[in-house]
């Protein structure tokens, strides 16, 4: 039965539910010099893997599931592998978005996104192995991101913005890097490095209330986080979970005084922007976020309404 640590430490939710191991099917044997379809075999012999599966219950939310990353883990064939999947009844409550093409989760850290629609909610984990590998099965991780209301689980709060002291505008956690700050007009985030952003913040200029300035993050496709206000931290930190995207609007008096847009680079080279207030900035093929720019540029000055 493959190790399933459900999370416990401050900023995890527990996820309740059992997972249970499932009887790995035979695989099929292709004996050397056998033929297929009547054509004589090369030769080679196919494998029989290790396959074990396990049905893990979770609750209405969004969650990361985070295979744990193992150095001392042998690495053969791109084994082991884990891969998380719908279950066979009940998948239009299940949605999941992995962040290699490819849907597979390795040992250098791999993560996936499940949103359960209505809960609890079945998932498939299947565990792929070599018979003659003797590690312990991959270590995965259960993060829960929101909760049924679509709101931050509470426990999961993050450090917040630059205080003004710092002088910066925005700060944004980059992996292999960690936090770094720049000032509007400026990048934030080093374009072609190939680091992406797992979570960012951004100030409100001064005149601006905090509540007129909010933003989003790009979570997958036609995913977004809940609008956060000015100073609040929005995404993760340590999951290697890359965000694909970013939105920004002003309302109220700070619409009047402000233009904003946004302008972002992706890993593998992609660009978006820039676009306006209150448009989302990703790339068409979705690809994690590796720089953005966002410029706030004074409108022509106008007599300012007397605040209430």
């Amino acid at each position: 039965m493959a190790n399933v640590k459900h999370a416990t430490r401050p900023g995890e939710a527990e996820v309740p539910g059992n997972v249970t191991a499932g009887k790995a099917p035979d695989a099929a044997k292709i004996a050397d010099g056998a033929t297929a379809g009547g054509a004589p075999a090369s030769g080679d012999v196919m494998k029989e893997l290790k396959v074990t599966g396990h049905m893990m219950a979770l609750p209405a939310g969004l969650f990361c599931i985070l295979y744990e990353t193992n150095p001392a883990t042998s690495r053969t064939g791109g084994l082991p592998g884990v891969r998380i999947s719908p279950p066979p009844l009940g998948a239009q409550n299940v949605e999941i978005a992995g962040f290699r093409p490819d849907g597979w989760l390795g040992p250098d850290g791999d993560a996936t996104l499940v949103r359960v629609r209505r809960g609890p909610a079945q998932v498939l984990v299947t565990i792929y192995q070599l018979p003659g590998q003797t590690e312990s099965p991959p270590k995965l991780e259960v993060r829960q991101l929101l909760g049924d209301s679509g709101a931050p689980v509470a426990a999961a709060a993050s450090p917040a913005a630059p205080t003004p002291r710092e002088r910066m505008d925005m700060l944004a956690h980059i992996q292999t890097r960690g936090d770094v700050g720049a000032k509007f007009g400026s990048w934030l985030g080093e374009r072609g490095s190939q680091n992406w952003i797992e979570g960012f913040a951004i100030a409100a200029p001064d005149g601006v209330d905090a509540t007129e300035l909010s933003y989003q993050a790009v979570l997958g496709r036609g995913w977004l986080s809940p609008w956060v206000e000015a100073g609040q931290y929005c995404g993760s930190r340590g999951m290697a979970l890359p965000l694909l995207g970013l939105r920004v609007r002003l309302t109220g008096e700070a619409a009047e005084q402000y233009d904003i847009t946004c302008a972002a680079t992706f890993l593998g080279g992609g660009a978006a922007g820039p676009v306006g207030n209150d448009e989302t900035c990703e790339a068409a093929e979705l690809a994690p976020l590796e720089a953005i720019l966002v410029t706030l540029t004074p409108k022509a000055r106008r007599a300012p309404r007397p605040r209430r």
